[in-house]
């Protein structure tokens, strides 16, 4: 059409049409000929030599845990190390108290979060792995917990305590990020690639914060390993947890991760102890193989007073799938199964008394579903009645994940405590939160039997 339009008004002739039509035939008919005769190119995957010692992961090595304890004279060590300042230098009254305060947990061996927490990466430091943390607020922590940079008061000269435990060890890189989730968990999602042999973490600001991301979990978290065949460690630490702080600050999103979970392409983690913490970050380290680790994080626990550890926490055994009730005697009539701080929060309503007809499970590893622990922890009471207690709305949280494995593992009643389904995560009220919350605990409480 535009050639006999060209032809219309003059602006060629139909030689030089034709003209035109063989000279770029026989361009193209050259440039595919010599096209014939090039050596093909080859791609080198230039990460292929810092992958050679992992291999994919077995099925059953996702619902069980290698043993990641530390001798108790090297954690000792390690925390007096790192809680040690230096005599050089000048720092402000909090920072030492807050040193000395750290101190004294070891001596009465009674480690916080924070401890379990900053022992995980100094054993690895120690071992050889490199640690790398960054967000918008990891240095100190959101909620001030983890102090991992500290300054001097005359000159504010940055201090890494954790960089200071020996001579041969690995080194700690943290970095308070820029304000974009997207971005910074995208750069730290192709640093994991190349740095295979070391833990790599993006902490959220608040768990929230994360759905700033949700390109880099849909396209490349969940999914990469699955399209590429290429292996990934990325950790997430999401602070999660219903502490009245409104619909922005309270919900890391956990049913976005488990309904993007499939077979053993990512792990979801909701810890409760420091043990288990510390166990879950090593774990992800000494594994001969990647999964991104996804960790719910508390902010309650990072202070409550139950929520210790021991140093023969961290020096024996590894992570923990399932925690079963230590209290509770076999043929428990109510098994409650829950994952998170709502756990400690049914403690306070039960106060001094424990029920004699319940046994309250946590479940610390809600994917891969670790099935054959949570029907172990279940079995033990031949055929209670199971019921799922989460402080997350019922069309939040991990109810619908654990609704239908539970029924697949022919649980078909389990009955549901929890909010009511809602379009926001949270309530903006203060009082309307802890009416809700103590409903749902009381409801609990009502089919106990103390």
């Amino acid at each position: 059409i535009y050639l006999q339009k060209l032809l219309a008004d003059g602006s060629v002739t139909a030689e030089d049409a034709d003209a035109m039509k063989a000279a770029l035939g026989e361009a193209m008919e050259a440039g595919f000929e010599e096209a014939k005769s090039m050596e093909l190119s080859v791609v080198d995957d230039f990460l292929s030599e810092l992958w050679e010692n992992y291999r994919s992961a077995k099925e059953e090595e996702l619902t069980s845990s290698p043993k990641t304890g530390v001798a108790k004279k090297k954690l000792v060590d390690l925390a007096t190390r790192m809680s040690t300042l230096p005599e050089d230098k000048k720092f402000f009254r909090k920072v030492k108290k807050l040193m000395k305060d750290r101190l004294a947990m070891v001596e009465r061996d009674e480690l916080d979060w924070a401890m379990g927490e900053k022992l995980a990466y100094a054993t690895l430091l120690e071992e050889g792995h490199p640690v790398r943390i960054s967000g918008q607020d990891v240095e100190r922590g959101t909620f001030s917990h983890r102090h991992a940079v500290v300054k001097t008061e005359d000159s504010e000269e940055e201090v890494i305590m954790l960089n200071h435990l020996s001579k041969d060890q690995a080194k700690l890189q943290i970095y308070n990020s820029l304000l974009s989730e997207y971005a910074v968990s995208g750069f730290e999602f192709g640093y994991a690639f190349a740095q295979p042999d070391g833990l790599t973490i993006w902490e959220a600001q608040f768990g929230d914060f994360n759905n700033g991301a949700q390109i880099m979990w849909d396209q490349f978290l969940s999914a990469g390993e699955d399209k590429w065949r290429t292996m990934n460690g990325l950790t997430l630490l999401l602070p999660h947890g219903y502490e009245g702080m409104g619909s922005e600050h309270s919900s890391g999103r956990m049913e976005r991760f488990l309904q993007l979970g499939s077979g053993d392409n990512l792990i979801v983690a909701n810890c409760t102890t420091p043990a288990n913490m510390f166990h879950v970050l090593r774990r992800q380290v000494h594994r001969p193989f990647r999964k991104p680790l996804v960790v719910f994080t508390p902010k309650k626990l990072l202070r409550y007073p139950k929520a210790v550890s021991s140093m023969a926490d961290l020096s024996t055994g590894g992570f923990q799938e399932v925690i079963d009730d230590p209290k509770a005697k076999k043929g428990a009539e109510v098994v409650v199964l829950c994952s998170g701080k709502v756990y400690y929060d049914l403690l306070e309503k039960f106060g001094d008394k424990a029920p004699k007809n319940m046994a309250v499970v946590r479940v610390e590893q809600l994917h891969p579903y670790p099935a054959d622990a949570v029907a172990q922890a279940i079995g033990r009471h031949g055929s209670p009645k199971v019921v799922w207690l989460q402080e997350e709305p019922r069309n939040m949280g991990a109810w619908s994940f654990m609704h239908e494995q539970l029924h697949l593992q022919g649980h078909v009643d389990v009955q549901y405590v929890g909010r009511s389904a809602s379009a926001s995560p949270a309530s903006g009220s203060p009082a309307v939160h802890q009416q809700r919350h103590d409903a749902l605990l009381e409801e609990v409480v009502a089919m106990a039997k103390f």
